[in-house]
């Protein structure tokens, strides 16, 4: 492996800029590759497979072979797409915002983040695509010039969700990358042959000047405004998908809100369930302390208790409101047919983070790590009862049924599982996980303090 770094003298900001370089490229640098990342790079290629299969299964016989028909036209598709987008959020959470608030906390973590964004909004942004019926034909979606002259319709949610989930896409992939260059010109100096001159091609002549320095700092800036806004505006789109619908249980003005909150709640998760078993696999717990396991803790309380908020709004509106369709899907959450499904998601997003006002919680990784997957689940179910409940409660009884997914709806969603696993295998074999031209500018900081 490699020189190790005692977490102790970090946290006191006295180990040497090469041993912060020797810590993070010694697995990306390793001629030899580990047999678990092997294992691991094989199961999740199952994966991979399984989408594939799935993927093809829905241009070949469209969206007939899931278990969407009237009055559920959205099943677990768009469950999905909700879910994985709100993964997609914690990455620019703390690459942007936090680096604007000037958290330095987030140098650690902000490179690994932004990675688990880009893999998510990969995952998210197929399912709309699919659940097109003729996705052959995606490419409608957009305003081209064509022989018709018809445009797309702006009215339409799932206009708003192409255009906002590309729009996220390709800030978060251009904001990480913009991180990544001066990692990348580190990792060409160190490395020789085929690898140096890759890794020299994407580093794009860096050498670290102070004229580089000045104009990568401008464009980080600048990248992580942009990238704030759409924090916000993303998953405020995506909640406007059920806002404006009448739909009993979506026709709600705190979706945005709450869905915004949820967002962070489940990424945060995400990130905690990724990087705890992550930085001991990679012997990173000098750089990743439990410190930022703290941090990230807090935050995903913080963002846990408007998420229980927003819970508590939507009873109050569906009683106070008063309307007969709104209070048979209350009923139906409370005692009723979906009420298994909402309690145990009271449970696994309400009550489990409470653990975390307490310190010891907050510092046990073994409890992080488990509530992180309890929370996952938990956010996951919660937009199956969203999506699907609400569209088996109609306003007439012909509008009303039950939903069962089939065999390719559970493909589909272990496929992006499985994708999602294996690119994050691949960057952290290939890419430095940790930011470290950001990690020696907090060591050299520390150092002219405490000169």
């Amino acid at each position: 492996m490699t020189r190790g770094v005692d977490s102790e003298r970090w946290t006191e900001g006295e180990p040497d800029l090469a041993e912060v370089n020797d810590l993070v490229v010694g697995t990306v640098q390793s001629p030899r590759t580990r047999r678990s990342w092997l294992v691991a790079l094989t199961l999740a290629g199952f994966g991979v497979l399984a989408l594939a299969l799935a993927v093809f299964g829905v241009f070949w016989w469209y969206v007939g072979i899931w278990g969407i028909d009237t009055p559920v036209y959205w099943g677990i598709a768009i469950t999905n797409f909700v879910w994985w987008v709100g993964i997609a959020h914690a990455g620019t959470l703390i690459s942007a915002i936090l680096l604007l608030a000037e958290q330095p906390w987030r140098r650690s973590i902000n490179r690994f983040a932004e990675a688990m964004t880009l893999f998510a909004i990969a995952c998210a942004g197929m399912f709309p695509l699919l659940h097109l019926g003729r996705p052959e034909f995606f490419y409608w979606l957009l305003p081209y010039p064509n022989t018709y002259g018809y445009w797309p319709q702006f009215l339409s949610p799932l206009v708003w969700d192409f255009f906002a989930v590309a729009t996220y896409g390709t800030v978060s992939l251009v904001f990480w990358y913009i991180g990544l260059v001066p990692d990348l010109a580190t990792m060409r100096d160190r490395s020789t042959g085929l690898r140096a001159r890759v890794y020299g091609l994407f580093a794009l002549g860096w050498r670290g000047s102070a004229r580089h320095w000045e104009r990568h700092q401008i464009a980080y800036l600048l990248l992580a405004g942009l990238a704030t806004t759409l924090v916000v505006s993303v998953h405020t789109i995506v909640s406007f998908d059920f806002a404006v619908a009448q739909l009993p249980g979506w026709h709600v003005t705190v979706f945005p809100p709450y869905f915004v909150a949820g967002a962070i709640f489940s990424g945060f998760a995400m990130v905690l369930t990724l990087l705890i078993p992550v930085r001991a696999w990679l012997g990173l717990r000098a750089l990743v302390t439990a410190r930022h396991l703290d941090y990230c803790a807090r935050l995903m309380l913080t963002a846990g208790l408007v998420v229980a908020y927003g819970y508590a709004a939507e009873l109050f509106f569906a009683w106070y409101s008063g309307d007969p369709h709104e209070r048979d899907l209350l009923a139906s959450h409370l005692h009723g047919r979906s009420a298994p499904l909402f309690w145990l998601i009271v449970g696994l997003n309400v009550v489990l983070p409470q653990s975390l006002w307490w310190r010891a919680a907050r510092r046990s990784t073994v409890w992080l790590f488990v509530l992180s997957i309890a929370i996952n689940l938990g956010m996951w179910l919660e937009r199956w009862l969203i999506v699907i409940s609400s569209l088996e409660h109609g306003f007439l009884p012909t509008t009303r049924g039950a939903y069962w997914p089939t065999f390719w709806d559970w493909l589909t969603l272990a496929g992006t599982l499985g994708f999602f696993t294996f690119f994050m295998l691949l960057f952290l074999r290939f890419v430095p996980a940790i930011a470290m031209s950001e990690l020696r500018e907090l060591v050299a900081e520390r150092r002219r303090r405490g000169a």
